[in-house]
């Protein structure tokens, strides 16, 4: 529908065309996305095994930060950092993923899975595969916050799970 022209030629906002331009689409092609999170990883056994116990005693916390370009509002490639650990190297692990994500509508919610290879920088320095799922809520068109779970398969060590919470901004 076209805006209507007031009697001095001025175009007119309607109240449809307010309504559907303050609903505008949250999730974008062409999309760079900055990642600020917390992080809790866990031993593979810790988590087949899991108690009260052997959380608070076998989590180890963290925090990083993370980039996604999204090439259109459905697939991303990114990468991430993070430190849970700084006796060793300042930054123990980094990783790059490639993202699928799939908005819901106009909810705000996006679910999604990504997967991907990293290299571990701390004690032992290793190579390792990962694959997760996660869930984001835009609160605007450029701020969001996310929670996400991967499990992390390193080359010559344990495997181990990896949880984040964080939040999203989004240009």
């Amino acid at each position: 529908m076209l805006a209507a022209k007031s009697a001095i030629g001025a175009e007119v906002t309607t109240n449809e065309q307010f309504q559907s331009s303050s609903h505008s689409d949250y999730y974008r092609a062409n999309e760079l996305s900055i990642d600020a999170f917390g992080s809790a990883s866990m031993g593979k056994y810790s988590i087949d095994h899991l108690s009260g116990s052997r959380v608070r005693h076998d989590t180890r916390m963290g925090v990083g930060v993370g980039v996604t370009y999204f090439i259109n509002r459905y697939f991303g490639l990114g990468a991430d950092i993070y430190s849970e650990d700084t006796r060793g190297s300042f930054i123990d692990s980094t990783s790059v993923n490639l993202t699928a994500r799939l908005p819901l509508g106009q909810s705000g919610f996006a679910p999604y899975a990504f997967g991907g290879i990293g290299y571990q920088f701390d004690m032992n320095k290793v190579w390792f595969g990962q694959f997760g799922a996660g869930l984001e809520y835009r609160f605007t068109r450029n701020i969001g916050a996310f929670l996400d779970a991967r499990m992390v398969f390193p080359d010559e060590t344990s495997d181990y799970g990896l949880a984040r919470i964080g939040l999203r901004f989004s240009f």
